[in-house]
């Protein structure tokens, strides 16, 4: 079926005398992704590389149900533009089945009315816009992560229990990233959102740097900084408030720029103290040393990438995000329409990944697309996360 299956190997005709010997080779399941493997967050292409490391393994074990998975994940360099043209040639010239686990906001934004006009599963977006979760006017798009809305949500619940009487400031992408995380954040302030937040700034991310947006901030009297931040502008923020001598009592940065490969940049004692959030477990935490599923997830490392770092949280992230879709996969069975990809990512019933904090689960249905709604909040001590407080959500 042509943009759901492609057959590999050749068929071959041999005729002997009488007899006609016709003979394929196995189906091919094509997964597409664009990630940024050059550009401002090119940290995040370690998500691509462990993901192409996981689907040799599944073939080197038989593939899914005898498939065999054929993983083509392009470079869009963070750029929107660069996504819709390297989206198009996934879906018109290799003819995916899917397109799974594309980094961004905007990135994915660019393509997702193409996606769905198409009939093409957009899964789990590594991005936490509202936009994803959306079945009824985009039922060809799912979201991989906690909505930013949410996180938002929980880092102000966090504020309004510990110091209620704090001046926070907002450093945010000026972008429906930033958007949704703020919203949530004023919205569990409530009232007294317009007391609490003493100054806004906002960056492109064009932007070289955000030195002056640090600044006017710190002007403002500010003692907490909600950083809603992503890639290079994660670590010149938090080197950038540690060289003007801003030192916040609460310094909040999104799950998706927690990864070290941030934060090394900024210097890891500058970073000592920063909050976020997370559902996933931190391979690097001593408490999961004898944890199965971290076990697992570093013997995959130690086998498959032995020169990369397993403690880096994008590739942790890119192998969480993995067994997902093989959760949905093996589901499919024999019938790899991309119909019925969709009723099956739609259907997740409190589905335990190895990777996954314990009580926290993946659940899907056709009207709730959100696979993700609990998060924990977690503070960097100077060389890893470390857990803290109970599991919470946005209610």
């Amino acid at each position: 079926m042509k943009g759901h299956l492609a057959l590999i190997g050749a068929a071959w005709l041999m005729l002997t005398g009488t007899n006609l010997v016709v003979a394929a080779g196995p189906e091919e399941i094509r997964i597409g992704q664009t990630l940024p493997y050059s550009g401002p967050a090119s940290g995040f292409g370690a998500i691509g590389r462990v993901q192409e490391a996981f689907f040799d393994k599944v073939n080197a074990e038989g593939g899914i149900n005898g498939h065999k998975v054929k993983f083509i994940s392009l470079d869009d360099a963070y750029s929107p533009p660069k996504t819709v043209e390297q989206t198009r040639r996934l879906v018109e010239q290799d003819e995916v089945l899917m397109m799974f686990g594309s980094l961004g906001t905007a990135t994915n934004g660019a393509v997702h009315r193409y996606l769905n006009l198409k009939k093409v599963p957009q899964l789990f977006v590594l991005s936490g816009a509202t936009k994803w979760a959306d079945p009824k006017r985009y039922p060809w798009t799912m979201p991989g992560s906690t909505s930013y809305d949410s996180e938002g949500v929980i880092y102000a619940k966090y504020v309004l229990a510990t110091q209620p009487g704090t001046r926070n400031a907002i450093l945010s992408q000026n972008d429906d990233f930033g958007r949704d995380y703020v919203a949530g954040f004023k919205r569990a302030l409530g009232d007294r959102a317009a007391t609490m937040i003493v100054a806004e700034q906002s960056y492109e991310t064009t932007a070289p740097t955000i030195s002056s947006q640090l600044s006017t901030l710190k002007a403002s009297g500010a003692n907490v900084l909600y950083g809603v931040v992503l890639g290079k502008f994660t670590s010149q923020a938090i080197k950038g408030a540690a060289e003007i001598g801003w030192k916040p009592d609460l310094f909040f940065v999104p799950t998706s720029a927690s990864s070290i490969s941030f934060l090394e940049p900024a210097g890891l004692d500058n970073a000592t103290g920063l909050i976020s959030s997370s559902n996933q477990k931190d391979p690097m935490d001593p408490q999961w040393a004898d944890d199965p599923g971290v076990k697992e997830y570093f013997a995959f490392m130690k086998q498959h990438m032995p020169n990369a770092d397993a403690g880096n949280a994008n590739h942790a992230t890119g192998y969480h995000h993995a067994t997902l879709l093989m959760t949905v996969l093996r589901a499919c069975k024999d019938d790899f329409s991309r119909e019925n990809v969709m009723r099956q990512a739609a259907s997740l019933n409190d589905v335990k990944l190895p990777l996954l904090l314990p009580g926290m689960s993946a659940t899907t249905g056709p009207d709730d697309y959100l696979p993700y709604q609990q998060l924990q909040l977690r503070r960097f001590n100077g060389k890893s996360w470390v857990a803290f407080g109970g599991i919470m959500d946005d209610r």
